[in-house]
């Protein structure tokens, strides 16, 4: 299947480091106002998903007329304009996942935007949020995070203690330990090579990977 990049209406530090992340058959959907991160990067968007109220009627009847398909919601809803692009690409079995510009910005939105990723629902999905700076991804039992020597990388557990922690080729090496969401051990690590892995027993395990060169 194809991977699908979701254009997120948060924040984007860096156009060029964003516009790295992009490749040749990556399917575009924007997520209501992340429709100006696809314009501002030169991608050409597949699908625009929302409510809409971020968009202007100018910008909508652009889209449509371009062959853009355009999936409108009421704005009285219970999921985030993310959550439903989201929804739709899990439906059309995208993979790999990449939620652009669902980092920084507004506190509540980052959470939330992080926590969606522990939808039971995504168990067997690589998603993961990226601005081509940083991206955050969760361990449900292995992840590789692939990167340059140099890298920092912080192993953050939620909610609850993760255990039987292995990594490899990080600078300070954990083997079988437990992290505990009140502790802050696993920030602040260091790659060791351009992959690194993570493998963990029981929990979730939020990674977080902060480029130290570009892509």
């Amino acid at each position: 299947m194809p991977r699908a990049i979701i254009f997120v209406n948060g924040y984007l530090p860096d156009l060029s480091a964003a516009r790295r992340l992009l490749r040749a058959g990556d399917v575009y959907i924007a997520a209501d106002g992340g429709a100006r991160h696809a314009d501002a990067l030169g991608a050409a968007l597949h699908v625009l998903i929302g409510d809409l109220d971020s968009v202007s009627a100018e910008a909508v009847s652009r889209y449509a007329a371009g062959g853009v398909k355009i999936l409108r919601f009421p704005p009285e809803k219970d999921e985030t304009d993310l959550e439903l692009a989201l929804d739709y690409a899990l439906a059309a079995q995208f993979s790999p996942i990449i939620l652009l510009g669902a980092l920084g910005g507004r506190l509540d939105q980052q959470l939330g935007n992080l926590w969606l990723l522990a939808d039971p629902a995504l168990e067997d999905v690589d998603i993961r949020l990226d601005d081509g700076l940083t991206e955050a991804f969760l361990i449900r039992q292995r992840g590789e995070i692939h990167g340059q020597p140099g890298d920092t990388v912080s192993l953050i557990p939620l909610g609850q203690p993760v255990e039987g922690i292995v990594t490899e080729n990080l600078s300070y090496p954990l083997r079988g330990e437990t992290l505990y969401p009140h502790r802050t051990r696993g920030i602040s690590n260091v790659m060791q090579a351009e992959t690194a892995s993570v493998t963990i027993q029981r929990g979730l395990l939020l990674c977080t990977h902060l480029r130290t060169t570009n892509l």
